[in-house]
């Protein structure tokens, strides 16, 4: 039976799993952690579920379903994939995984600033996807903290939503172009602060910043090592993948936020079922 190892174990990964399983081939996910949807506290624009779920659920219920059809999840860390005589080899913290092919399904790992609060109000008024969580912050105070683009570009779903946007930097340079109606803080952030959700934002001097949420925006981190090693092409920090999300290297797919496009649960589903489906006719020719 030919084997598929899955580096993912978040929507786009699981969605793989259930689809290389049901296509008779051996899923093998490997899975490190739910990323960032497991951090979510509601999901409410995903269909099927009238009332909002949260992204720990979510996830288990995708972990139930795929195991049930037969794929083999792994708690496990990826840490290296290399060719092999036949297809490839996948490194884990769990010892090493042949494969036919490999998708690629890490995730767009938020990175988590090392500030007192920010663990602790996961979920609370600490969200790391504008997108997902600007409904919940109509006409509140809310800040996105971080650089560069990434943090702009949560700001510009923010502000049209938001009562108040405050881009705290964290003592950085504010980066250029800013959208209209964005005040900046570029304070050093001393801790995220609150009784049952968050409060307000307190920094090493000064007064603090009453915010009803945080919006966590310090980009990407290592969605493209395992593509860039293998010779996938790449745009910036995304895998470059074709219309049925195979790279440029055969036998290697990738699917959801690693992609970039819409970081939504939505589309990483989709982009895992049709990276599954493409592996299989990759396996079976």
């Amino acid at each position: 039976m030919p084997t598929v190892v899955i580096i993912g174990g978040g929507p786009a990964g699981l969605s793989a799993a259930i689809y290389a399983a049901r296509a008779n081939l051996d899923a093998i996910v490997l899975d490190a952690g739910g990323g960032a949807l497991s951090k979510t506290d509601k999901i409410e624009n995903y269909f099927g579920f009238p009332e909002a779920v949260s992204g720990a659920e979510l996830l288990a219920r995708g972990r139930a379903q795929a195991a049930r059809l037969g794929a083999q999840c792994v708690s496990a860390e990826a840490t290296g994939v290399e060719y092999a005589e036949q297809g490839f080899v996948v490194k884990s913290t769990a010892g090493e995984y042949p494969a036919d092919a490999v998708i690629l399904a890490t995730g767009a790992p938020r990175a988590v600033p090392d500030i007192a609060g920010v663990a602790e109000f996961e979920g609370r008024g600490v969200s790391y996807c504008a997108v997902c969580d600007a409904f919940f912050y109509r006409g509140k105070a809310v800040a996105v903290l971080g650089q560069g683009e990434y943090a702009l570009e949560e700001a510009r779903v923010l502000l049209p939503v938001a009562g108040a946007v405050t881009l705290l930097t964290n003592g950085s340079e504010p980066p250029a172009g800013l959208p209209d109606g964005l005040a900046v803080d570029t304070r050093p952030v001393a801790a995220v602060e609150g009784t049952d959700k968050v409060e307000r934002i307190a920094f090493s001097a000064g007064e603090p910043l009453a915010a009803d949420g945080v919006f966590i925006a310090y980009g990407t981190a290592g969605s493209s090592d395992f593509a860039r090693k293998l010779g996938a092409q790449l745009d910036g920090n995304k895998i470059r993948t074709d219309a049925v999300m195979a790279t440029a290297v055969p036998g290697i797919f990738a699917a959801g936020d690693c992609t970039g496009g819409l970081l939504q649960v939505a589309k990483a589903v989709a982009d895992g079922a049709q990276a599954a489906m493409s592996a299989m006719r990759f396996v079976r020719k």
